[in-house]
């Protein structure tokens, strides 16, 4: 004879069956961290190896349970002409509706002739491309309607996630804008992509060489369009919020890699991160053979961990400067 009503047992079987999803990880709510995929510099890939840069972005479509969003830290071509532009869109569009994405335009991403690199801001075929629409979290953007300097917005588990993708050389017109947005959502964590910001000796891009901004043709434009290195970024922008946890940056050769923690002026860590795989770096293979960078963000434990993975070779580099964790860190 059954002791106890049918609903009771509905109910507590219903429990169980809640309990053994969760055991099993089945239960995705239960889980307290988020990983997202930074790309490195993809210029050679869309000149060179295109079936390349394609095959990441396959993976990342394969992967879009997985990843929260995807960032480009710039140099999305080479020289700028529509043919690369082409096949730089046709990866966009494998993860467009399945994975959020963001990215800074680089130095190779902007001039007024093919192959001129930056020797005026001009983003026309970036913006001919791309629009603001391709973004579906992007709440604004600088100039309005126009690619060059994008905020977008994520809701990841409790949190709320703001990232701010700024131009190669920041004018001064586009930093005070990007003060403006940071000091408009304090409750948000941030992540800054930009170009150009540290070295691969992990300082401040601020020195003395052909890499700076201000070197390059922008660089005679003054005023409020006046660009800006790392040093200047970190001065102006960066060390002045406590909400600012991540920095993502490319550009720079030798080994192309640097990472730099620094303390805002409210006591808070700034994790800025260089990763540079391309055609110049040392060792550099195929462009880079597809490595990217997995970011996995743990508030609850208190960690950032940093993978560097190739899904063309399916390897990951376990050496400790591919590999690493930051511990005690403080998120909102």
């Amino acid at each position: 004879m059954n002791r106890f009503p049918t609903y009771f047992n509905k109910k507590w079987s219903l429990v169980f069956l809640l309990f053994v999803f969760a055991s099993t990880g089945c239960v995705r709510a239960q889980e307290h961290f988020f990983e997202f995929v930074v790309l490195p510099d993809t210029q050679t890939y869309v000149e060179e190896f295109p079936e390349i840069y394609l095959h990441q972005m396959q993976w990342l479509a394969n992967n879009k349970d997985r990843f929260s969003l995807v960032l480009h830290v710039g140099d999305i071509t080479q020289n700028n002409n529509g043919k690369e532009w082409d096949i730089a869109k046709k990866g966009f569009n494998t993860i467009d509706g399945k994975v959020p994405y963001s990215f800074a335009l680089g130095n190779h991403d902007m001039g007024s002739v093919s192959g001129k690199f930056a020797d005026t801001r001009n983003t026309s075929l970036a913006n001919a491309f791309f629009s603001v629409n391709d973004f579906p979290n992007v709440i604004t953007s600088f100039p309005e309607g126009k690619v060059d300097n994008l905020l977008s917005e994520f809701t990841i588990g409790n949190q709320k996630w703001m990232v701010l993708s700024l131009e190669f050389g920041p004018r001064n017109k586009t930093i005070a804008w990007a003060n403006e947005m940071v000091a408009k959502y304090p409750e948000h964590n941030f992540i800054l992509v930009t170009h150009a910001h540290i070295y691969e000796d992990s300082t401040l891009h601020d020195g003395e060489d052909w890499w700076l901004p201000e070197n390059y043709g922008i660089g005679k434009d003054t005023g409020e369009e006046a660009p800006n290195n790392g040093g200047q970024l970190w001065e102006k922008l960066i060390k002045k919020y406590d909400n600012i946890s991540m920095v993502f940056s490319g550009h720079i050769l030798k080994t192309g890699l640097g990472t730099l923690v620094s303390e805002g002026e409210k006591g808070n860590k700034v994790y800025q991160m260089l990763a540079n795989y391309q055609k110049g770096v040392e060792g550099s293979e195929n462009g880079g053979n597809g490595f990217l960078r997995i970011i996995k963000v743990d508030p609850e434990n208190q960690k950032i961990e940093v993978k560097t993975y190739s899904p063309w070779l399916d390897e990951f580099m376990e050496e400790k400067e591919h590999d690493f964790t930051f511990e005690n860190i403080q998120l909102k």
